[in-house]
């Protein structure tokens, strides 16, 4: 048995594949100490399946210990060494404002104080010649410092080691005694751009020792059970590499639900998507045109990270996002969110109005579908919340100030969505919305319709679609070198990327990985001579072409008669695992019949909305909004110019009426 198991703001969801059949359940989330949620959740799945921890063969965990450290700042006390002279880099940046035209506006402080900023003297040039030497006494010097300093981990970030790391190894063997973690920046990132690099560096040991403690716990409590985890690329890795390299696991929750997305999306045979994932505490939003996009220049909490990250955008809209009235009297929701813990008013514990007890008072959040009805909701909680809000006389009733935060939340997140599509350049009626999580199917066909998105897939399980993703998953590794100042002869690249190759098929397969199951996919960053920033390409014999062709495509020009400058060469190994099987159905010649009709307040007005059971539905099954279709894991809203037909792969496909499959207007018969 493999289980997935992935830990968000609100609930935990763990995906079991026994014997070839999908099982789900959610656990409330315990921030404090998330292993408690999943050793808990364990204990259900082994109880419902009368096992134990031996039959589990593996667990890939997606988990925001991560995420959340650097979000909040409560990582490891950490040192940055780096070449004397050069110690404000972080400080320094860019030279770039976050808003241009704010005149008040102010960057965050660095992650470490300036004392824990320390200079050595030591000079590599640009070609790898090492100009100057570290001095023993020096170094001996500098164990001393940081041991007074009490650090818990070391970043080491020196001046064009990606050309030559030799003095970093020296640091690194100097500073082992101090018994702390160490990142050298040319094993993190061994790549030009001392900013981008020394953050990426700098993050990852200050998050090293936070994922080496949960992650041995988490794996002293599933021994011997295998455990892996999710990184932002979209791949997995073993515990050992998350733990030294935690930097690679910062989006390891949202990849998780791209990953799945996106496979179930073509399995149904859509290539372009708009990856919807709303929970309870943000939405994260993603395009593909074909396959998983990912980006080298990120960013987190307003620092870069450089490693491969899947480009996704990410919103405080959720359905514990919390609703008030500000101080001008306009409504806002979010990004404060009620989490797991006290969670919504109708969780039965929470004192703020959220999301979810909007669409609870709207009629759209059944309480006998919440989690198989294992978690009462208490709707009859909402009310004094609802009239503090109403006291103003601004909304007639409660229904108008539930809509209203509906039509808020809404308006954040289809700003998430034209930022990745329409201000990219994508027409986004060539694209199909792929809604997961736990809210992602009660806003989704609303949002389609304000973006001109013709249609929204609703896969099975959506509100743990993450967790699925994460055994739909490969193992994958990505390596890279920096040629710039080199020659970019084809001999040049082929040797380099050779290198990386054999490093590549070395680390996996050491992870168990036959030759036979590994991919290799290779990639250039190449610029014009004179430019500052590079694109990525595929490498292969007619690269200089491809690259004329996707500067053509992005910036609407280019110039074949320029010299071509190889910035970095990259390479990307995956490790083919086996994937759960996923079922298909029969067309069904039947009509549903609903569970019954309930009342739903939409467009200022009350109707009368059909109630059906989504796991009563099959192949062929066309259900008319309004209508609410409900499972253990989300809810969708079908509204009521829509209809919702049923694939024959389960997915629910929302269009409006009298649209086809391809989103276009159906021909009527004469």
């Amino acid at each position: 048995m493999r289980i997935g198991i992935d830990t968000g703001g609100t609930f935990t969801d763990f995906v079991s594949i026994r014997e070839g059949r999908i099982e789900i359940l959610k656990e409330p989330s315990t921030p404090q100490a998330p292993e408690q949620a999943i050793l808990k959740g364990l204990d259900r799945v082994k109880t419902s399946g009368h096992s134990d921890i031996e039959s589990i063969a593996e667990i890939v965990h997606g988990s925001t210990v991560a995420t959340n450290a650097l979000l909040e700042r409560k990582g490891a006390r950490t040192a940055l060494v780096t070449t004397a002279g050069f110690e404000d880099v972080l400080i320094i940046g860019r030279q770039t404002r976050p808003d241009l035209y704010d005149i008040f506006t102010s960057r965050l402080p660095p992650l470490i104080d300036d004392s824990l900023r320390v200079g050595v003297r030591q000079r590599t040039f640009h070609d790898g010649t090492n100009a100057v030497e570290l001095s023993q006494t020096e170094l001996r010097d500098l164990v001393s410092r940081l041991r007074r300093a009490k650090v818990e981990s070391i970043a080491v970030s020196l001046l064009f080691s990606f050309q030559n790391p030799s003095h970093e190894l020296q640091l690194r063997d100097a500073l082992e005694k101090l018994k702390v973690p160490i990142s050298l920046s040319s094993v993190i990132l061994p790549e030009y751009r001392e900013y981008e690099r020394t953050s990426t560096t700098l993050i990852n040991a200050y998050l090293a020792p936070v994922m080496s403690r949960y992650l041995g716990r988490l794996e002293g409590e599933l021994s011997p059970t295998r455990l892996r985890v999710m990184q932002s690329n979209g791949g997995t890795v073993k515990t050992e590499t998350a733990v030294a390299e935690p930097v690679r696991t910062i989006l390891s929750g949202p990849a998780g639900g791209v990953v799945g997305a996106l496979s179930l999306a073509q399995r149904a045979g859509y290539s372009k998507i708009i990856t919807f994932d709303m929970g309870g505490t943000s939405t994260d939003v993603a395009l593909f045109d074909g396959a998983i996009r990912v980006s080298h220049e990120g960013e987190v909490g307003g620092m870069p990270i450089g490693i491969p990250m899947m480009d996704i955008h990410t919103v405080g809209a959720g359905g514990g996002s919390i609703a008030e009235v500000d101080a001008g009297g306009a409504l806002r929701v979010g990004p404060e969110s009620a989490g797991a813990e006290p969670g919504p008013i109708c969780y039965g514990t929470g004192t703020a109005f959220t999301v979810t007890d909007a669409n609870v008072i709207l009629g759209r959040l059944l309480p006998r579908f919440f989690l198989g009805g294992s978690m009462r909701l208490a709707p009859e909680r909402i009310g004094p919340a609802l009239r503090r809000m109403t006291a103003t006389g601004q909304w007639k009733n409660v229904e108008s100030l539930a809509a209203g935060v509906i039509d808020v939340v809404n308006n954040n997140m289809e700003q998430a969505i034209r930022l990745i599509s329409i201000e990219r350049g994508h027409d986004v009626r060539e694209f199909t919305l792929v809604c997961f999580g736990g809210g992602g199917a009660l806003h989704a066909a609303t949002l389609a319709e304000g973006l001109g998105i013709p249609r929204v897939v609703v896969p099975p399980h959506p509100g743990a679609l993450s967790a699925l993703g994460l055994l739909l998953a490969d193992a994958r590794k990505d390596y890279s070198k920096t040629l710039l100042g080199t020659r970019p002869t084809r001999s040049n690249i082929r040797k380099a990327l050779s290198g990386l190759h054999r490093e590549g098929l070395a680390d996996l397969k050491e992870e168990g990985f036959r030759r036979k199951d590994i991919v290799m996919m290779d990639f250039m960053d190449v610029r014009y001579v004179g430019q500052s920033y590079e694109l990525s390409i595929r490498y292969d014999e007619k690269w200089e072409d491809e690259f004329h062709r996707t500067h053509e495509k992005r910036y609407g020009h280019f110039d074949p008669d320029s010299t071509l400058e190889v910035v970095s060469v990259r390479s990307t190994l995956t490790g083919k695992t086996a994937k759960p099987a996923m079922p298909s159905f029969r067309r069904s010649r039947r009509h549903p019949v609903p569970l019954e009709t309930a009342p739903l307040w939409f467009a200022r007005g009350r109707l009368k909305a059909e109630v059906h059971d989504r796991q009563s539905l099959t192949y062929g099954d066309v259900i008319k909004g309004p209508a609410i279709i409900g499972e253990y894991s989300s809810t969708t809203f079908v509204p009521p110019r829509f209809q919702c037909d049923v694939d024959k792969f389960g997915n629910l496909v929302l269009m409006k009426k009298g649209m086809n499959r391809k989103g276009a207007m159906a021909q009527r018969k004469k």
